[in-house]
């Protein structure tokens, strides 16, 4: 397959630059190595949408971080149907000493022209945030951070850009990148060999392979590891806000976090560690995550946990790269995008295009250009008046399959039809099996729903893609007489 851009990685950089290039009239390939977009680095983000404050005026990911915030609240959420809150931020303190400090964290925020901020005292905190610890003295209030499903971002802007013409391979692995003599890109992936003149690395954890691969091996990708544990519903409303300490050195610290889908996080530790697939979960990152968290909130407790799970952030230093790579003409990194990468992703992608123009991409405008999506329906969101009309409408919202989060086999079909193959790609769509119980109940009637809509066998329907098939084909197992 031809195209003009070739962009590797379907998080939400990559899904975020293919819906910005999908605007012009160019032939673009999204390709992704997992069996979904949104399974690697994007999973397991937290699903913040930072104002930008924490970064140097002088950083990039600074700016980047405002003006994503601005495009998300002013135009994305809206356009795509996101679960987007502009629920805002405290940033705390324990010490009326780190006041100082707390004052150059507002100052550098609006150099970087962050909107609304202000310092409130304790009288302020136990009229708005009654749960928190009686040892906090004073914090900065951002208003305009907010909280959205970081999966349901990254599908939204992947549907938006295959809508708009753009091209999707899911389970192309890149394994080789040629640089033929007339110029452009030779990438091998899955066994196909897809060619471009503009090759955009945007790979997460292994951009740095990928660009060593394409010829410039300018920089290393160190991971680093964030154990997160997510909350029961019944703890909604502990915190109004996102309440994050006064910042550690290589952190943001242990945060209390609200989410889109109602479940408050807390977390995440953040630890340097080699392997890009140790994903494990600790005694220790459970003991360091809990500290910090009952001492922002005294009530949380060992037994409100759901979940536990570790992502990792792509670290290349202090900055993110995005950048031509004028040794490999036509190679644009986008590298090193931790956070607050999901803020900044749209700013990235309107960057990137700038850069692909730069190096002779003819960026001309579509005639029509669909922007809106509308906004999925997830039972667990709308009012019960709301859930008897669509129930009146169509009886398959009646029919609740995930009794734990309140998930309908409409919402499941309509999660297939969207482009889930996976009971993962299923869990982040709608949240089925995403409660307290696991999947315990639902699971086997998501795999049936799966069979129907997909026309698999049941053997080959998997958790995230090949090798996490639940069912095993007894045809393929051992005989008695030869196991052990």
């Amino acid at each position: 397959m031809n195209a003009d851009v070739i962009i590797v990685g379907a998080g939400i950089t990559g899904a975020s630059i293919a819906r910005e290039l999908s605007r012009y009239k160019l032939k673009i390939l999204l390709l992704e190595k997992e069996a979904e977009p949104a399974f690697g680095v994007s999973k397991s983000n937290s699903g913040i949408v930072h104002a930008g404050t924490q970064n140097p005026p002088s950083s990039l990911k600074g700016w980047l971080c405002v003006e994503g915030n601005r495009l998300i609240r002013e135009e994305i959420a809206g356009d795509l149907g996101l679960d987007f809150s502009e629920c805002g931020q405290l940033i705390v303190i324990f010490d009326p000493a780190d006041l100082p400090e707390l004052e150059k964290i507002k100052k550098e925020g609006e150099e970087l022209g962050v909107k609304g901020l202000e310092i409130v005292d304790r009288g302020w905190l136990e009229a708005n945030e009654p749960n928190l610890g009686p040892d906090i003295k004073a914090a900065l209030l951002v208003p305009s951070a907010g909280i959205l499903s970081p999966y349901r971002f990254v599908y939204a802007m992947v549907e938006n850009a295959v809508k708009n013409g753009a091209g999707l391979r899911t389970s192309r692995k890149v394994s080789a990148i040629r640089k033929p003599a007339g110029g452009g890109f030779e990438v091998v992936a899955g066994g196909e060999v897809f060619r471009a003149k503009f090759l955009v690395n945007a790979a997460g954890l292994y951009a740095d392979e990928i660009s060593a691969m394409a010829g410039a091996p300018t920089f290393t990708i160190t991971p680093r590891k964030g154990e997160e544990y997510l909350l029961d519903k019944k703890r909604e409303h502990i915190v109004n806000r996102l309440v994050f300490p006064l910042p550690a050195k290589n952190s943001k610290g242990i945060l209390i976090i609200k989410t889109s889908d109602g479940n408050p996080m807390i977390g995440p530790t953040a630890h340097e560690v080699r392997g890009k697939e140790d994903l494990s979960t600790s005694d220790e990152g459970l003991a360091e995550v809990l500290a910090g968290a009952r001492r922002l909130v005294p009530s949380i407790s060992k037994s409100d946990i759901i979940s536990y799970f570790a992502g990792l952030r792509p670290v290349a230093g202090k900055d993110f790269i995005i950048r031509h790579e004028d040794t490999v003409p036509g190679l644009v990194n986008a590298a090193g995008i931790q956070s607050p990468g999901l803020t900044a992703a749209p700013a990235i992608a309107v960057m990137v295009a700038g850069i692909l123009k730069k190096q002779g991409l003819n960026l001309e405008r579509k005639e029509e250009f669909h922007r809106l999506r509308p906004r999925p329906v997830h039972l667990f969101q709308v009012s019960d008046e709301e859930t008897r009309r669509l129930i009146v409408k169509n009886p398959a919202y009646g029919d609740i399959v995930c009794r734990c989060e309140l998930v309908s086999a409409k919402e499941i079909r309509e999660a297939l039809k969207s482009g889930a193959v996976t009971l993962d790609g299923v869990k982040f769509r709608t949240r089925a099996q995403a409660g307290r119980c696991h999947g315990g109940f639902c699971t086997t009637r998501i795999m049936k729903i799966i069979q129907e809509e997909l026309g698999l066998p049941v053997t080959a329907v998997s958790k995230r893609g090949p090798g996490s098939e639940l069912i095993k084909d007894e045809r393929k197992w051992p005989s008695d007489e030869h196991s052990s």
